[in-house]
């Protein structure tokens, strides 16, 4: 397989925000491997973010696609304690995009971000780095794995998929 291109990397990355902006959930569950990992540590008492997502307490943790999937059920049939009605607006914007380490298909990136979100005439934003495995070896390139460290945990509502 040819080198995987920071355009590629960037498109994909692009599309990814722009369908949890569109609350296009279904569509963005394709994004993802069905054996992919999505998860978000926190932030301990000591200031240091968590290490082992099944022994300490996460902010977000999905050993699979199928806990993502649950989360987008619960989101479409209201079956949240993060209830979205009204349904809330957001704008997700990826920078400092880097290439890690490239395998026979997999590239390693991380990348920082911020996200708004605006609900109830209020604009709260987030931001942080990630660090994702993506894989293109297939039809479409999928998420194989996904770090989110969240850098203002400090917010005053439950955080969900779509913000970050």
């Amino acid at each position: 397989m040819s080198e995987i291109t920071r355009e590629q990397i960037q498109d994909f990355l692009y599309y990814e925000n722009r369908l949890l902006d569109d609350r296009q959930f279904e569509e963005w569950l394709e994004c993802y491997r069905p054996d992919t990992s999505y998860w978000m540590p926190a932030w301990d008492v000591d200031e240091q973010l968590t290490t082992d997502p099944q022994n300490e307490i996460s902010l977000i943790y999905y050993p699979t696609r199928a806990g993502l999937e649950d989360r987008v059920f619960r989101i479409r049939t209201e079956r949240s304690s993060a209830t979205s009605i009204p349904e809330p607006r957001t704008s997700h914007n990826a920078s400092n995009i880097e290439i890690l380490e490239q395998r026979d298909g997999e590239v390693d990136i991380r990348y920082n971000w911020i996200s708004y979100y605006f609900r109830y005439n209020t604009t709260d934003h987030y931001f942080g780095t990630t660090w994702l495995t993506i894989d293109f070896s297939g039809e479409k390139p999928q998420i194989a794995s996904k770090k989110i460290v969240l850098k203002n945990d400090y917010i005053h509502h439950v955080v969900d998929i779509y913000q970050l």
